[in-house]
């Protein structure tokens, strides 16, 4: 399987209605060389989003907020998927948006009482204090 092979199943799945491709190199075979780095997957997901006109998400060693925000700012994917970075903090999308200087970005209510004792909490409308 190649990439242009990929990048025809998703014109197809377009035309069956699909919306997003979650675009990785698999890793399945052991004898594949991906050359792995920040972001490696990236050029996939941009190719696909590019040729086949589909919304693509990403992965592959995205680890920082501004490499992520870089990656969607650019076009080159429409989201961020996460998978080894969230095992390592569940919190990173709020460790993100602080990163980010992003404000207003509170807690999920349902959250709030597992933070952990040294995470400062943001305010939440309708949250006692």
């Amino acid at each position: 399987w190649n990439s242009d092979e990929t990048v025809e199943l998703a014109r197809r799945l377009k035309a069956l209605g699909v919306d997003l491709i979650d675009v990785s190199s698999g890793g399945t075979a052991a004898n594949a060389e991906i050359p792995v780095g920040p972001g490696y997957q990236t050029q996939f997901a941009e190719r696909v989003r590019r040729e086949a006109g589909i919304a693509t998400g990403t992965v592959g060693m995205i680890t920082e907020a501004v490499q992520a925000e870089h990656i969607l700012r650019t076009g080159q994917a429409d989201l961020i998927l996460l998978a080894r970075e969230l095992l390592r903090d569940p919190y990173w999308p709020l460790h993100a948006a602080e990163d980010l200087r992003e404000r207003a970005v509170a807690w999920p209510p349902q959250y709030v009482r597992a933070a952990h004792r040294d995470t400062p909490l943001r305010p939440v409308s309708g949250v006692p204090d």
